[in-house]
């Protein structure tokens, strides 16, 4: 699972993102893109699947591109606990997008494979996507 090696505090608030992505919201590596539409908090458990199920369709061929790194610690007090006496424990890392932030990339297959294993990604992410193609794509 992705996480950081090591951060400079073990708790962040949770914050509110608000408005669109600035940073990320062109395709740089590859050819075909998988673009977020609104904002949520992709777990790094999500990133992994949607991984695993974009390089089984693609056979291993080509090469993708994760452009989201889970750096968000979120924390989970246990079940049946009484409020107060502090924040709860780290639970997992999760990544904030907002929309128009490009999360994962393709090249080196063809468009109508590279749509379809965008189209299985996510499937297993918690927003709403859209697969794009880079601006200067020839078959």
């Amino acid at each position: 699972m992705l996480q950081p090696k090591r951060t400079k505090f073990r708790k962040q608030h949770k914050m509110n993102p608000k408005g669109v992505s600035v940073k990320g919201s062109t395709i740089s590596f590859g050819s075909f893109g998988l673009k977020s539409m609104e904002i949520g908090r992709i777990t790094n458990r999500q990133l992994e699947s949607a991984r695993i199920a974009m390089t089984r369709y693609m056979k291993r061929e080509g090469k993708v591109w994760i452009r989201i790194f889970p750096d968000k610690p979120v924390t989970k007090k246990p079940q049946e606990v009484r409020m107060g006496k502090g924040k709860g424990a780290l639970d997992h890392w999760v990544a904030v997008v907002k929309p128009g932030r490009i999360m994962f990339e393709l090249d080196g297959v063809p468009s109508e494979i590279a749509v379809e294993a965008l189209r299985l990604a996510a499937q297993k992410l918690p927003v709403l996507t859209k697969t794009v193609v880079r601006a200067d794509y020839s078959e």
